[in-house]
């Protein structure tokens, strides 16, 4: 099974951010274990980079995002998929957006998200942390 893993499960696993580290952490490890296909946008990448430096020297910042691309198939955007997700009107958030379109351009059966309200209008499965676990986990 191929899962999109969202910014914010990502940063709660790296940031061990309570009460979310634990269940970021099974879901990272499941994916980094290949249990399951983990996808990551490439816009993740970026954010995970700059987000993280107040707790991460440049360079253990590199080796998280290398980590992550051997671990990881991370899924490029381009222009197309920035001017999808901004005329889209389902999409207020464009993070958001350009995960969806992340998510439909690699064909991922579903997203793994804290924010699944920003998905609403999803044609691709959602899953909260906790509901992924219960059923993929469990």
């Amino acid at each position: 099974m191929a899962v999109l893993i969202d910014t914010n499960v990502v940063l709660d696993w790296l940031l061990e951010r309570e009460p979310f580290s634990q269940q970021a952490k099974q879901i990272m490890e499941a994916c980094i274990r290949r249990k399951f296909f983990g996808f990551l946008a490439s816009h993740t990448l970026l954010n995970i980079f700059y987000i993280v430096r107040k707790h991460k020297t440049v360079q253990e910042r590199k080796e998280i995002i290398l980590m992550l691309c051997d671990k990881f198939t991370v899924v490029g955007i381009n222009e197309e998929m920035i001017v999808s997700a901004v005329k889209n009107d389902a999409w207020a958030d464009l993070e958001d957006g350009l995960q969806m379109q992340c998510a439909l351009d690699s064909g991922v059966d579903c997203i793994v998200t804290r924010d699944p309200k920003g998905f609403e209008s999803s044609k691709i499965k959602i899953f909260s942390p906790a509901s992924f676990i219960d059923t993929f986990l469990h």
